[in-house]
């Protein structure tokens, strides 16, 4: 928004050429944008992002997961599926028991650039703690 509270625009129509042509060139294919939005979606969602906060901290099992978010272990278990599906969460097995972990760093770096774009844009309302590394 301007100063007046209106919306900025462009008085005139020319196109910028250079301009676009250096963005074209890295402008991000269709397929690779798809599947950034898929992962954008799958975060818009805020027990997954709960889900993930947690599993930052630490790899837990449904079990663990349900109790720290208070959830039902159905509930938990179909958001682990999603976000298996996107490759944000891995798992592995230990005799009878299945523990889940962030699928790698960058879901921990993901997290913490989201919470560090928050926390800016409004300090006092969010909390200050962190996904740490497990």
């Amino acid at each position: 928004m301007g100063k007046n509270g209106a919306s900025p625009y462009c008085e005139d129509n020319e196109i910028h050429e250079a301009l676009v042509y250096r963005v074209q060139q890295h402008l991000l294919d269709g397929l690779t944008a798809t599947r950034l939005a898929e992962v954008f979606a799958a975060l818009s969602d805020p027990s997954r992002v709960r889900l993930l906060a947690a599993l930052a901290e630490t790899e837990l099992c449904v079990h663990d997961l349900a109790a720290v978010l208070g959830m039902s272990q159905s509930a938990v278990s179909h958001q682990l599926r999603l976000l298996r599906a996107l490759h944000l969460v891995r798992f592995r097995k230990e005799g009878r028991t299945v523990f889940y972990a962030l699928d790698d760093d960058h879901i921990r770096q993901l997290l913490a650039y989201g919470l560090e774009h928050i926390r800016h844009q409004i300090p006092s309302s969010i909390s200050s703690e962190e996904p740490t590394h497990a």
